[in-house]
């Protein structure tokens, strides 16, 4: 078996890469792509495509199709008809793109907050409205719930249009059950509301039972759902743009290619399809020892909360490689608090109030790095905090 480098330290500062854009002596944990190099087998395939020295035109394989299908059988246990698929390129393009073709301006988009913050500029961008469930939070497990008669009634409404869902969840790291997403669109078919399920953190369920794919659910209940599936987070390749919509209806999926046709996002770049079949194909073992080193580092962080700042609480999500940690008995505002770690510590964190709902009280913490970054962090964080605290 190969060990894979999950060790080195890789110096990102002046390679356009958005998260590294800081001062020096700063060390931001905050946008989602990890500080890994990526899977040799990937980086092979790549190198191998940009050595035939030609860059015209691309189109998307059957190759690529059976390496999904294969994927998920393989790592979830799930069969998926390579006929239900369609390449788009990215996430966002593909939310966007069903926001133009099956909604109109001013109708209602449902989203359980808190959630991913670029859902809300896609949804705002396009003329849509944002509709929040807030889920309930359970303070003294830090655990959230879908509160269900209130997702009923906004799914209720004659306005909406849309609900998006985001297994795992991002960011808390909930994972939905199989019997959550089945009520969840249950409902949505019942009141005619499409639904878009972002899943590309889903094979990044750190520990306990996997994810339920949506598209493995019965197929009688999915003649509204999109389904978005990729290798952007599971093997940190998000600037390829490599994403696989995955629908069951075959009217829908019909009317899904019209609409990535019409935003033009069906044409793959140079390298997205190489490096993707490589990582379907080859990627597996890198997956499972990447797991294996985030489940270490959230248990370095319960450790430090419980032996330094028990006054922080780390939210029991067991997908991605993020950690939700509730701030509200430190600060009032998650705002003030990472702004002051920032100045004191050079430490950078994700204000909970970028995901809406109840993030005031909470900050996002990316744990895709090296485990010596991780400590230098947590050691940055632990005198933070206590300077935050000594001073108010």
């Amino acid at each position: 078996m190969t060990i894979y480098d999950f060790t080195t330290n890789l110096d990102r500062r002046h390679t356009n890469s958005i998260k590294w854009r800081v001062k020096d002596g700063e060390l931001p944990l905050t946008i989602a792509d990890m500080d890994f190099r990526v899977a040799p087998e990937i980086e092979a395939a790549m190198q191998a495509k940009v050595a035939r020295g030609n860059f015209g035109y691309e189109y998307t394989p059957d190759e690529y199709f059976t390496a999904v299908a294969s994927w998920y059988q393989q790592e979830h246990g799930v069969d998926v008809a390579p006929a239900w698929m369609q390449y788009v390129s990215g996430v966002i393009p593909a939310l966007t793109a069903c926001l133009n073709y099956f909604t109109a301006p001013g109708d209602g988009i449902v989203m359980l907050e808190p959630i991913y913050n670029s859902f809300f500029g896609a949804i705002e961008k396009t003329g849509r409205k944002v509709v929040a469930s807030q889920q309930d939070y359970d303070r003294e497990n830090h655990a959230y719930q879908i509160n269900w008669a209130d997702l009923e009634e906004k799914l209720a409404d004659t306005k909406t249009r849309m609900f998006i869902i985001c297994n795992p969840h991002n960011p808390t790291g909930m994972v939905w059950s199989k019997m959550d997403l089945e009520r969840m669109i249950r409902l949505a078919n019942q009141y005619g509301v499409l639904v878009v399920a972002d899943e590309i953190h889903g094979d990044l369920v750190i520990e306990g039972e996997d994810y339920t794919p949506t598209f493995s659910l019965d197929p009688v209940i999915l003649s509204n759902v999109i389904t978005l599936v990729s290798t952007s987070k599971t093997f940190n390749l998000a600037s390829l743009q490599a994403v696989t919509a995955i629908i069951a209806n075959p009217l829908l999926r019909d009317r899904f290619a019209q609409a990535a046709n019409q935003q033009e996002i069906v044409g793959p770049n140079l390298l997205a399809i190489p490096a993707s079949i490589a990582a379907y194909e080859n990627g597996g073992e890198w997956v499972h020892q990447l797991k294996t080193l985030i489940k270490h580092h959230r248990q370095l962080v319960q450790q430090v909360l419980a032996t330094d700042l028990p006054e922080l609480s780390l939210v029991p999500g067991r997908g991605t490689y993020l950690v939700w940690l509730d701030t509200q008995a430190v600060a009032e505002d998650s705002r003030t608090l990472v702004a002051f770690l920032r100045e004191q510590t050079g430490l950078l964190l994700t204000p909970g109030t970028e995901y809406r709902g109840n993030g005031k009280g909470f900050v996002r913490v990316n744990l895709a790095y090296p485990t010596t970054v991780i400590e230098d962090a947590l050691a940055r964080l632990v005198r933070g905090v206590k300077a935050y605290q000594a001073q108010k």
